[in-house]
């Protein structure tokens, strides 16, 4: 199931913060929590999910929003933006120690903030990074080698969804493209099948044949050639088939 980008929003002023909360609900991203400290967004990084942290860097505490974006950087694998009033040279020379994934000036309008996460989870996430200069158009290419610790993310016409590793079913080797296939919907990934194996929990994901990756836990059926996931057949290495069977039998 596809799920929205849970956005962690720090920031001090309510009033900001609250019309950053309604510009992003409305464009299609999911708030987490709005929060004006440091501890308090420490908290909430521990105990929920989040893709990504928008924040202030001066917030009602001792702690900095650098701070945070430091503890960020040292604890957690996801991308963060500064959004600050402070574009002085010194402001920004120490925002940039702890290497945030963008730097947004207050005011701002919705397509600022809209374009400065794409931007941010873009370059989080791309797995293109031959340099290759090919101009994908389809509409659901995902541009990710990025996982979390349950899932990866794929683009979806303007926006990332996070995808459950639970939910894929197979992924199918297609020239270039890889077609990730899960319970009622089909993503184009730009990925050798090898490197992507490397990215999915290898418990769960094996390569049942040179085109084709499968989630052992939505096998439906098998025979001396194929195995049956979703009404969909698809070929097996004798390897694999050998593997199925023991782990059936054991």
């Amino acid at each position: 199931m596809e799920q929205a980008i849970k956005i962690l929003i720090v920031e001090d002023n309510v009033i900001i913060a609250d019309d950053m909360q309604s510009m992003l609900e409305e464009i299609g991203y999911e708030i987490v929590d709005n929060v004006i400290v440091y501890e308090q967004a420490e908290e909430v990084l521990k105990t929920q999910q989040v893709d990504l942290v928008l924040i202030d860097i001066i917030l009602a505490s001792d702690k900095t929003g650098i701070d945070l974006g430091k503890h960020i950087r040292e604890h957690y694998d996801i991308p963060f933006i500064f959004v600050t009033s402070n574009s002085d040279r010194a402001t920004v020379e120490n925002a940039k120690t702890v290497k945030p994934n963008g730097y947004l000036v207050k005011p701002f309008e919705q397509q600022d903030l809209y374009t400065s996460i794409e931007i941010a989870l873009s370059n989080f996430i791309r797995s293109d990074k031959s340099g290759g200069g090919d101009t994908l158009q389809e509409e659901d290419i995902a541009v990710s080698n990025s996982v979390l610790k349950d899932s990866i993310f794929v683009k979806k016409q303007h926006l990332y969804y996070r995808i459950q590793f639970g939910d894929i079913q197979f992924i199918k080797a297609d020239n270039v493209y890889l077609e990730v296939n899960t319970v009622d919907k089909k993503f184009l990934v730009r990925s050798p099948l090898k490197d992507y194996l490397e990215k999915l929990p290898k418990n769960k994901f094996y390569r049942a044949h040179k085109s084709y990756i499968v989630n052992v836990d939505h096998i439906d059926a098998i025979n001396s050639k194929d195995i049956m996931i979703n009404n969909n057949l698809i070929p097996i290495s004798k390897e694999f088939k050998e593997f199925i069977i023991s782990s059936m039998n054991s």
